[in-house]
């Protein structure tokens, strides 16, 4: 399995950059205000974040206690406040990209099926395009979170936290999606889920309705 070359049409470095920032606000503010998580009425959330969460925790604790201890070691007003305002601005960015991936899970729903990661990452499947469904546990020896592999019968298209996948599933025809790399189509999705056990149970009740 080898790696496929960049898609064409991708935004630019500053165009991501812009992306991600727009969405680790737009999610903190979600998260604050308790919206609603799920894209359609009647869907099932499912998290992506425990591999992740205890590195996010570090970094957390790790930047308030920055806030604090630079502030305190720094006698000079001016530069004080200015690492007072990065660091508070680091700290609550930070807090902002945990609430990107809560607020943004995967969903099981009766329309289809969404693969997420963060505000940036957003693949909506109707049942009608999936084939099956099932739980298949590896580990990529990248850690890019959205990889472009090459599978028997196309392009598969990976998903990945901490460069781990435990669901895999099959499509009838090829896919097409528009990504911040560009469109990928692809006939083959792996992605990861804190429970892919259930995830999988209720994707294969809404297939066989």
């Amino acid at each position: 399995m080898t790696e496929t070359t960049k898609p064409a049409g991708g935004a630019t470095l500053f165009q991501k950059a812009a992306a991600f920032e727009s969405g680790v606000w737009r999610s903190l503010y979600i998260w604050l205000a308790r919206r609603p998580r799920v894209p359609e009425p009647g869907a099932t959330p499912f998290g992506y974040y425990e591999p992740v969460s205890l590195i996010i925790w570090v970094f957390i604790i790790g930047s308030a206690i920055e806030v604090v201890v630079v502030h305190l070691i720094i006698p000079w007003p001016i530069v004080q406040i200015i690492a007072l305002v990065i660091g508070i601005w680091g700290l609550v960015w930070m807090i902002g990209y945990a609430a990107a991936l809560r607020v943004h899970p995967h969903a099981v729903g009766p329309t289809g099926l969404w693969v997420r990661n963060g505000s940036t990452v957003d693949v909506a499947l109707r049942w009608a395009d999936i084939d099956a469904i099932r739980i298949q546990k590896r580990t990529l020896p990248e850690s890019k979170t959205v990889q472009v592999a090459d599978g028997d019968d196309g392009n598969v298209l990976q998903v990945a936290v901490s460069s781990q996948l435990n669901v895999h599933l099959v499509l009838f025809e090829p896919v097409t999606v528009q990504l911040l790399d560009g469109p990928v189509t692809f006939t083959e999705l792996r992605f990861y889920a804190d429970d892919p056990k259930e995830l999988v149970v209720r994707a294969r009740e809404r297939l066989r309705a």
